[in-house]
């Protein structure tokens, strides 16, 4: 069980970086990058595995960054985008990410294995930690994939903008075409042992879900 502890971020941050693979980006995704682009002088928004297409990563690194720009652009200025691959190596990971971040007055993460990695070369906090309750939402993308591949009402778990862009370049047909049946077999696995597929991809009529990770 992930061991958290409450820290409270100061009114004004210096620079901060976050790595989210955003595929794609969700709601829970949206509010804590707003918010860290409301308090931080400038946020160095990692690109997770930049250099996977597959079933986890079906989005490239651009249509994500085209994702968060449709979210932040009309609001904020003070972010970029930093393209980091994976390397099936934590030693290798966490060098390549201290080479491309640099010095940071700290690093947000959901991930307990990233903190492991990264804990002596940043001061690291849990999105938990930072975001207001009511703010809090109960997400990840793999329900939002899920939903996709099932055919679930998925549009409500991501922004507005960012759901009319993936149907407008057809992303959500792509996938489908070339993961679907992946997803699909996931909801049928948890079908199996007795758990709905509604249960596995949440509650999609719920009018709130509550407090998730990044």
């Amino acid at each position: 069980m992930t061991r958290i502890t409450i820290h409270k971020l100061p009114s004004a941050l210096g620079d901060v970086g976050i790595i989210a693979r955003l595929k794609p980006l969700h709601n829970a995704h949206a509010v804590l990058l707003e918010l860290l682009c409301r308090q931080a002088k400038h946020v160095y928004i990692g690109l997770g595995s930049c250099n996977r297409y597959n079933a986890q990563n079906p989005f490239t690194a651009k249509e994500s960054a085209d994702m968060v720009n449709l979210v932040l652009k009309p609001k904020h200025a003070n972010y970029s985008f930093i393209e980091v691959p994976d390397f099936d190596n934590g030693h290798v990971w966490r060098e390549q990410v201290k080479k491309l971040f640099g010095k940071l007055d700290c690093f947000i993460t959901g991930n307990d294995y990233v903190e492991q990695l990264l804990k002596k070369d940043y001061n690291i906090f849990h999105p938990h930690t930072i975001l207001p309750p009511e703010n809090r939402i109960a997400l990840n993308a793999t329900i939002v994939r899920t939903a996709i591949a099932c055919g679930k009402p998925w549009e409500r778990l991501v922004p507005k903008k960012v759901a009319e862009y993936i149907k407008q370049n057809k992303l959500d047909k792509r996938f489908v075409g070339e993961f679907g049946h992946h997803y699909a077999n996931i909801a049928a696995a948890y079908a199996m042992k007795g758990c709905s597929s509604a249960s596995f991809t949440a509650d999609f009529s719920s009018p709130s879900l509550l407090p998730a990770t990044l």
